[in-house]
């Protein structure tokens, strides 16, 4: 039961429907203190249409409005109170819960596509920490949108064109050892190309021989490209089994090499719309005199060598994925240091004539360090995910040790729970913030952790099996316990939190939700026995079964798993 909407359209009736009604939905809040009501309506937008001060308009709704569903409904100063009638609400929520897999979800975004360009690691580079957020990220935001009804298709934009790649062409023909990279791929690589970025601050030709071989590549030369293919097979193994752990897929696979082909004919495109100027043998779309007001830098399309950019190969993604996909909106879930980069694609795209670029939006997120370090391929500080995913398996296995040592599949479960918490971690902090890593913390059962949510989910399953009663349908028991109201009071809100987490793009709101459901349940079995002999146990059972159930949608929408043992 929507109430926000309902509280609107009785607002709206006793004010002679003279509002929009999604603005005054829009009004209704949650108090934080239960006691001033489960739903609030503020009056003071309504006072300068009316001439009243917000107190008298208040007490005007209060005493004028329909009260069906309220237990009570009054005026305190400028805001009117809503007191729902709680056993029957709650009630028909529990059965909404139990009766419906798809409890929360909405179709508001019905045969509408929503492309998500994430992920994006280098070939020839492993899949380190730096890849995390963009990662997991852009799968909650995938596993969100498709909550709220819309298709999406994941794209894993491989970073696998351009000039670093003709360096570790040259240092491969400079000092590679077969043995040694057959042994270890992408370590090995990874060893050249920060040996060749060191080397090259006093060695300017290193740098001058990594252009010539991207340039060869480019042209097709033949051992260029084996050498590539090379280095892209290797890394696509190694990636895969850490996307394996994070259960992470896609739907396409093109890195900016697939653009190849496709490079040349937005550069013509550009050049007809009258937007290319020469600048020292350069071919540039001059920004700041197209745009003066916008402040944009000047976007290199085609350097003097021919050779293109970062800007040519996302112009030209762009045009291909409006083309393949006529996406509602196209996200690309990169960090925030990219904004001014996409906010130059856009305004080229417009100046092109292609008004669809407004539904580009730039995902932005914070920074990830570790111990306060940021990390870097190039100067050789880099941490990779795999390794990250193994001590977070291995500190939950000894904390499932030591809480349960006889539990079946231990490694499995130690598995979910090790990755659950690096993503949870992540996942928890508003996306524009920047983290601080600190691993033992976040396998951590106790505070504000992804194991803590998984815990308390498998604590409510456990339940359900002591009591023998694991499918509790019988939802038509009178709900007696008013200390649960909390509860469910966040279960009701879950619907609306869907809605809000996919309009603000923001995963941080569903794990923070789980994060209250949890403490809720905890406090709540603390101090109440479930199983009891009496009538009162099945409406309990009720509502730890509405609390698995929600713990656990809300878990698969940031791609953390809800182990039922711990």
């Amino acid at each position: 039961m929507n109430f926000t909407h309902i509280i609107a359209e009785k607002i709206n009736q006793t004010l002679e429907n003279t509002f929009d009604l999604d603005k005054l939905e829009k009004l209704v809040e949650k108090p934080k203190d239960l006691n001033r009501g489960d739903y609030a309506f503020p009056t003071f937008s309504l006072a300068a249409k009316f001439h009243e001060a917000p107190q008298k308009i208040a007490l005007k709704i209060a005493d004028e409005i329909d009260r069906t569903n309220f237990a009570n409904v009054k005026a305190v100063g400028p805001y009117v109170n809503f007191f729902i009638q709680r056993v029957e609400f709650t009630n028909q929520l529990l059965k909404e819960i139990l009766l419906n897999d798809d409890f929360g979800r909405n179709n508001q975004g019905a045969g509408k596509k929503i492309v998500i360009d994430m992920s994006s690691p280098n070939i020839a580079k492993p899949m380190s920490m730096g890849h995390l957020r963009s990662t997991v990220i852009g799968e909650a935001i995938s596993k969100i949108a498709k909550a709220n009804g819309y298709q999406t298709i994941k794209i894993n934009f491989l970073g696998d064109w351009g000039t670093q790649f003709g360096l570790m062409i040259a240092a491969y023909k400079l000092w590679g050892d077969d043995k040694l990279i057959n042994k270890n791929p992408v370590d090995e690589l990874v060893k050249l190309y920060v040996k060749i970025n060191k080397e090259s601050e006093t060695d300017k030709s290193l740098k001058d021989s990594g252009r010539a071989w991207f340039k060869k590549l480019e042209d097709g030369d033949p051992e260029a490209v084996k050498l590539w293919n090379w280095f892209k097979s290797v890394s696509l193994k190694e990636f895969q089994e850490v996307y394996d752990r994070l259960g992470v897929s896609f739907d396409s696979m093109n890195g900016e090499a697939f653009y190849n082909d496709k490079m040349e004919p937005v550069v013509k495109m550009l050049a007809s719309k009258g937007l290319l100027t020469e600048s020292q043998g350069a071919e540039i779309v001059d920004l700041p005199n197209l745009l003066p007001k916008d402040n944009y830098p000047i976007a290199m399309i085609k350097r003097s060598d021919g050779a293109t950019q970062y800007i040519t190969r996302d112009l030209a993604s762009a045009i291909y994925r409006h083309d393949a996909y006529d996406f509602a909106k196209s996200l690309y879930v990169v960090g925030a240091e990219q904004k001014d980069h996409f906010d130059q694609m856009k305004a080229i795209l417009k100046l092109a004539g292609d008004d669809w670029a407004d539904d580009i939006e730039h995902i932005g997120f914070g920074m990830i360090t570790m111990n306060g370090k940021k990390m870097s391929t190039r100067k050789g500080n880099i941490v990779p995910l795999v390794d990250v995913l193994d001590t977070a398996r291995q500190l939950a296995a000894e904390q499932i040790s030591e809480k349960n040592p006889g539990l079946e599949n231990a490694d499995h479960v130690a598995e979910e729970v090790g990755a659950g918490a690096v993503v949870f971690n992540d996942l928890q902090k508003d996306r524009n913030l920047s983290i601080d890593f600190n691993l033992e913390k976040i396998v951590q059962f106790e505070g504000d952790t992804g194991p803590y949510v998984q815990y308390t989910h498998a604590r409510a399953m456990s339940i359900l099996r002591k009591s023998g009663q694991q499918a509790i349908l019988n939802t038509g028991v009178t709900f007696v316990d008013e200390e649960a109201w909390p509860i469910v009071s966040r279960l009701s809100a879950y619907p609306e939190m869907i809605k809000r987490a996919w309009q603000l793009r923001e995963p941080s709101i569903v794990a923070k939700y789980l994060l209250s459901l949890a403490r809720d349940f905890n406090s709540y079995y603390a101090h109440t026995k479930i199983l009891v002999n009496n009538e009162k146990m099945q409406s309990r059972l009720s509502l730890v079964q509405g609390v698995c159930s929600v713990l656990k949608s809300g878990l698969n929408l940031l791609g953390v798993s809800a182990p039922n043992q711990m």
